[in-house]
C-alpha cells in the first residue's frame, strides 16, 4: 500500500530525516520519501500498518499531519 501524508512543521533536511526515520522505523513500513519542498511523505507500506501509526509516528518526533 502506498499512503501519502501531508506534514506541518519541517523546515530543514534534519527534518526531512527525522520524519522519514520515524516512520521507516515503524514495522511493516518499507519506504518512507519525504520531500520538504511539498511537505509530504510519501509512504509504502505493509496493509496492516494503519493512518493512526503513521500519523502517530510523525507526531511523536515533533511534527504534525494534516488533512
Amino acid at each position: 500500500m502506498k499512503t501519502t501524508l501531508k506534514i506541518e512543521g519541517m523546515s530543514c533536511d534534519h527534518c526531512v530525516r527525522h520524519v522519514g526515520n520515524a516512520l521507516k522505523g515503524l514495522e511493516g513500513v518499507r519506504s518512507a520519501e519525504v520531500d520538504l519542498q511539498k511537505k509530504t511523505a510519501q509512504v509504502e507500506h505493509a496493509e496492516g500498518v494503519s493512518l493512526d501509526a503513521l500519523k502517530a509516528a510523525v507526531s511523536e518526533a515533533g511534527y504534525e499531519v494534516v488533512a
